[in-house]
């Protein structure tokens, strides 16, 4: 069996759209955008409408590369923890890694989404998925 679907799901253009993470363990938020600084924003909701949407403050430790895979992944730290990942200008900044674990949540929330306040490209990968399924059988994750 592939790994779509057993491993993982997958949104490659997930920026500012909400990501259901009860079927899974936890999401990895992929960002990037070469050649400038970007603010990256973590919510949760209760549902895809974005009901009860608050900023989700746990963001303690991402990790940053160039992107290419020519380089290792370093983490980046900020006390306390926020709900905003910020990068810089520098190559070395240019892709994003960020990972929300399911129980970090509030009551009663499924959703979260990673917004850009600039053009930086999101992708989500929900992992660890609690029903393993073909793809054509995965549910979708913005309903």
């Amino acid at each position: 069996m592939e790994g779509l679907g057993r491993l993982f799901n997958l949104a490659p253009k997930a920026d500012g759209n909400w990501v259901r993470l009860d079927n899974s363990e936890g999401v990895t938020f992929l960002g990037y955008l070469a050649s400038t600084g970007d603010v990256f924003t973590l919510q949760e909701a209760k549902d895809a409408a974005g009901t009860g949407a608050q900023n989700l403050v746990r963001l303690a430790k991402w990790w940053l590369s160039t992107g290419d895979g020519k380089d290792v992944w370093t983490a980046a730290t900020q006390s306390p923890a926020l709900a905003t990942v910020t990068t810089t200008s520098a190559a070395a900044q240019s892709a994003m890694a960020l990972y929300v674990d399911g129980t970090w949540l509030s009551d009663t929330y499924k959703y979260v989404k990673l917004t850009s306040t600039g053009a930086a490209t999101v992708t989500a990968i929900p992992h660890d998925l609690l029903y393993q399924r073909t793809p054509s059988n995965l549910p979708a994750l913005g309903v």
